[in-house]
Formats: structure tokens, sequence, C-alpha cells
């Protein structure tokens, strides 16, 4: 009976290991880029930020509580709450 157990034992065990797969992603290179565009700094208020770059090409309603308002220049979006910048980001170019 013991090694009726171990047989058991062994043939699940090597049944287990035997079903384990996992999928390969492969990822393009990543090729860096370095971004020279000079962006709103963070707490930087709205008027500040108009004065600077000058009117964005596309401003959105406010959305939300804290409210978060989008305004769109050619090379990058800023992210305001309030009145003040918590992001500035350069869209994905490929």
């Amino acid at each position: 009976m013991h090694s009726l157990l171990k047989s058991l034992l062994l043939s699940l065990t090597l049944l287990g290991v035997t079903s384990l797969q996992a999928d390969t992603l492969k990822m393009p290179d990543a090729i860096p880029q370095e971004i020279t565009i000079q962006l709103p700094g963070r707490g930087m208020p709205m008027t500040a930020v108009e004065e600077k770059f000058g009117s964005p090409v596309t401003k959105y309603d406010e959305v939300g509580d804290p409210p978060i308002t989008r305004w769109d220049y050619p090379e990058f979006s800023v992210y305001f709450e309030y009145q003040f910048v918590i992001h500035a980001v350069v869209p994905n170019v490929q």
C-alpha cells in the first residue's frame, strides 16, 4: 500500500508540473525619447499657465469632486484640480 501511495503522489505531482504553462508576451523594443518640451509645473495656477503658454486649443469642462479640468495644447495636456496644475503630460507619439 505504501508504494501505491507513493506512485499516486508521484503521478499527481508530475501531472501538476507538466500542466503548468506560461505565455510569452513579446513587447516592441522601447526607443527612448528625450522630451524637450517645457511643461507647466505642479501647483501652477491656471492664470500663470495661460500667461506662459498662451490659450489652449481646447478647454474641457470640469468633472467630478474635486473638480478636474483638462486643457489641451498642441504638444501636451494639462490637468487642473480646482485652479492648480496637478499633471502635465505629453501624449505617446509613435
